[in-house]
């Protein structure tokens, strides 16, 4: 039992040894500052939102888009409206959108509803009628400088471009802030690091931009995994490919409250990994190896190693108590110790990692200072309970499930969170 302790140490040193590198990035963005981008070109963009049953909050994202300050003249908003049985689709047409009702109950999912888009852009419109689209959730805000700003980095040449992920409802419990740091370390501790130091950045989920040669180039869009953005950018990469980064476009978008909800999703974000390690790993490794692309290394880092050694670890740990209850009770002592050494050397490294995000982030996060702080306390938790994820995505058969929206509000509501108020003067 006492090999225990040494064998969760063994792999703990082998985590932190694979992913020293990042280091580097953490170093990048406390030092240096970001890249200015000029527009080259002031591009026609199409705009494509999957919305399934998003009645609540379709109108706000089309509203924000209606609201920038990039010539409306060059861009077209379009909604899938994915096997709604709600207003969705008459919602989105009295607010401006071209609408595309899509029913298939056996292609289920994003990547299937974005299949569907495209193959409809091809035929009324050609494939070149648009420099680029924007790919957005119905539950998503854009700042009003968003298309501007992603503008300026996709005309110097990247084919995709990702951009700066905030969270519209960061204070409405401790899940969807840690959500908020979550996407926020992903956004400037890695995708921003990455930019600056000339490696491909990672497509997360929402809020990102894809030219129209590539979309030409692939043959529509072939990404129909549970996590298909984590997908496209593995195929991208393992085709030589840069995404770029756009750390002033900022978008919102909400959370899951509740931690049966965030399990459930990260379970199949989970699901979705081991999908694209199946796919893509040996590629990415040949790419490594071969041409020493940081891209292709940082890719497998980010997808496999915490996926494959929590799996080893969770599963030895199991083994191990079941062991040790059966022929070893007297020992089970040394095996308790060797969790609580590993889970409070965890949540100081991960309290460290979420303080360091809400500092460095503090002006753009909406919300009050109070929760701010102690939410940071609980994104160790938010990390460790990926465990359960994990197991359920190892054990069942996870499928893509739409998540229910709520937060109905505008992009000058949210940006008002957590601000006090203006003192009226007296006289």
């Amino acid at each position: 039992m006492s090999n225990l302790s040494y064998i969760n140490f063994i792999i703990a040193i082998v985590f932190v040894t694979i992913t020293f590198y990042q280091l580097l990035y953490v170093a990048v963005k406390f030092f240096k500052k970001p890249k200015k981008y000029a527009a080259l070109k002031l591009h026609k963009y199409a705009v494509a939102i999957c919305a399934r049953n998003e009645e609540t909050v379709i109108a706000q994202l089309i509203d924000s888009i209606k609201h920038q300050d990039y010539p409306a003249d060059l861009v077209d908003i379009f909604v899938v409206a994915d096997n709604c049985t709600d207003k969705t689709a008459e919602i989105a047409r009295q607010a401006g959108a071209y609408v595309y009702e899509r029913f298939n109950k056996v292609q289920v999912g994003k990547g299937y509803a974005l299949s569907y888009f495209f193959d409809q852009i091809k035929e009324e419109y050609g494939e070149r009628f648009f420099d680029g689209y924007y790919i957005f959730d119905a539950d998503n805000l854009l700042d009003e400088h968003y298309i501007t700003e992603m503008n300026k980095v996709f005309s110097n040449g990247y084919v995709a471009v990702t951009s700066y992920r905030n969270t519209k409802n960061y204070g409405d419990s401790w899940v969807s802030a840690c959500y908020g740091m979550w996407f926020l370390r992903e956004s400037e501790f890695l995708n921003y690091s990455r930019n600056e130091l000339g490696v491909s950045c990672a497509i997360s989920g929402t809020g990102f931009l894809v030219s129209s040669e590539l979309i030409e180039q692939n043959g529509g869009w072939n990404y129909h995994f549970l996590t298909e953005d984590l997908q496209f950018t593995a195929d991208l990469i393992t085709k030589g490919q840069k995404i770029g980064y756009c750390h002033e476009a900022i978008i919102y978008d909400e959370q899951p409250v509740s931690l049966s909800q965030s399990i459930t999703q990260r379970s199949r974000w989970m699901k979705g990994s081991m999908q694209v390690m199946m796919r893509y790993g040996i590629p990415l490794v040949k790419e490594t190896i071969k041409k020493g692309s940081l891209s292709c290394y940082d890719m497998l880092m980010g997808a496999l190693p915490s996926v494959v050694l929590a799996i080893f670890s969770f599963a030895l740990n199991i083994i191990m108590f079941i062991f040790g209850m059966i022929t070893a009770r007297g020992e089970m002592g040394i095996f308790f110790e060797s969790i609580f050494t590993s889970l409070i050397n965890s949540y100081f490294i991960l309290a460290l990692m979420g303080f360091a995000v809400v500092i460095t982030e503090w002006k753009r996060i909406h919300c009050t200072a109070p929760k701010k702080i102690l939410y940071s306390f609980m994104f160790p938790l938010f990390v460790l309970s990926f465990t359960p994820a994990i197991a359920i995505a190892l054990l069942r058969n996870v499928e893509w499930k739409p998540i229910t929206h709520n937060a109905a509000i505008s992009i000058a509501e949210m940006k008002n969170t957590g601000k006090k108020a203006k003192k009226k003067p007296i006289y």
